[in-house]
């Protein structure tokens, strides 16, 4: 008779099911949040901090920006954006190279088991019966360059997919054999789950209360990930349509990034996933070559450090990266959502975040944002755009993301010990 080692087993059984799930919170649940449309989609637009002197807006007007040069893009989309500024971090001198800027807190402090708000809020969507093939997606090209680290955490660090082709791989299946449909492929995958579950209760005459136990966790594991696949048979409907495949993988990583913005808005389009997020280089270095604007160097030392007092090429970096940004939401208004309630946009909150507010002087005393919500969406906008300036923790931008998708308990994110444990006043539509 065949033996069975029972440590070998679950670990083998643990990587097949896949590590996101078998330690989702399944008895969680998600609260009704406040007033104003909630977006479908949550998209993380990630770059190292900037300088605040050409970042901020050259004057205010109520509330009104008049824009930088750095920011003058999102003009275009003025009456889609609000920018945030001055939230200080809850430890202010962590530095880049720290996790506070998506998870609220860093290692001055906090508790050992920080988790970013982009996985936080996968882990509620899924614990509410939210069915996508992919609960969370990362991509960026260079995001761990230099020995750096992207701001993506559940417990250490994670990384993105690199790889524009391993990106469009892993989305739209190039795998699939030919004359084979993806309900075919979700059958075979669902044979497989049910041929593990077969030889689990096979072993369960052998094992202990304990082991059972611990066995049957995994077996509702399993019959998760069964109603996903089930879920995800056909796509997203009539607006679902891949894009075109990457001939290869760019080796400027700005180009590669380009590709990745164009796979997120399809994986959107195709409903694959509810939470993106793309990573503009590291938090200690981004190479930049543009030479159709004439700019080349590293972000970090050559444009944030030895370009200072005026800063003139990292103007012309983050006046190319807003225009991205604008792109981005240019890209989502351009799709009809399947269901007819108007674009991908209108059902999507981009948030523009970053590692530090004052690059130059490492700190992040001055946390800074650019959020972008559609028509009638989450955010509460103005024609001419909006500046909010505030000096409250800058966490509670990232409660306001949470509470844009529908998640209003915040137990186990962030600083247990912040007393406005709520969203930023004034950014939500009432």
């Amino acid at each position: 008779m065949r033996r069975h080692h029972r440590r070998a087993f679950l670990q083998g059984l643990g990587a097949s099911v896949g590590a996101s799930f078998l330690f989702t919170p399944f008895l969680d649940s998600i609260a009704q949040a406040a007033p104003g449309k909630k977006p479908k989609r949550l998209l993380l637009f990630c770059t190292m901090g900037t300088a605040p002197q050409i970042w901020k807006p050259t004057s205010v007007s109520g509330e009104t920006p008049t824009f930088s040069e750095s920011t003058s893009p999102l003009a275009d989309v003025k009456q889609h954006v609000v920018l945030v500024d001055g939230l200080p971090s809850g430890n202010p001198g962590n530095n880049h190279g720290a996790p506070d800027g998506l998870t609220g807190l860093g290692f001055g402090g906090g508790p050992a088991g920080l988790i970013s708000v982009d996985q936080y809020i996968a882990d509620k969507l899924i614990a509410a019966g939210t069915k996508t093939t992919f609960p969370s997606l990362l991509l960026g090209a260079e995001s761990t360059v230099s020995g750096g680290r992207s701001p993506y955490y559940r417990k250490d660090n994670l990384p993105t997919i690199a790889s524009p082709k391993s990106a469009y791989s892993t989305l739209f299946g190039s795998a699939i054999p030919s004359n084979t449909t993806s309900d075919e492929v979700l059958r075979r995958r669902r044979s497989v789950l049910d041929n593990l579950k077969n030889e689990i209760k096979t072993l369960e005459g052998n094992l202990g209360a304990e082991q059972k136990y611990k066995l049957a966790l995994h077996l509702d594991s399993i019959r998760q990930i069964e109603e996903r696949l089930s879920s995800a048979s056909s796509g997203g409907g009539g607006s679902c349509s891949a894009p075109t495949a990457p001939s290869g993988d760019p080796s400027n990583p700005l180009e590669a990034n380009l590709l990745h913005m164009d796979l997120i808005v399809g994986a959107f389009a195709c409903d694959l996933t509810r939470v993106a997020a793309i990573q503009w280089g590291s938090d200690q270095a981004m190479n930049v070559e543009l030479p159709d604007i004439g700019l080349r160097g590293e972000e970090h030392g050559s444009m944030i450090h030895t370009g200072a007092p005026a800063h003139l090429d990292l103007i012309k970096l983050e006046k190319w990266l807003a225009q991205r940004f604008v792109d981005l939401i240019n890209k989502l208004k351009a799709i009809p959502e399947a269901d007819g309630s108007g674009t991908l946009f209108d059902n999507t909150l981009i948030a523009w975040c970053r590692d530090m507010g004052d690059s130059p002087n490492h700190n992040q005393n001055e946390m800074k944002f650019v959020l972008a919500s559609g028509e009638g969406g989450y955010l509460k906008t103005s024609p001419g755009g909006r500046y909010v300036k505030s000096s409250e923790r800058h966490e509670r931008v990232l409660l306001s993301l949470c509470d844009a998708m529908g998640v209003t308990d915040f137990s186990g994110f962030g600083d247990p010990n912040l007393s406005a444990k709520s969203p930023l006043p004034g950014l939500a539509a009432t």
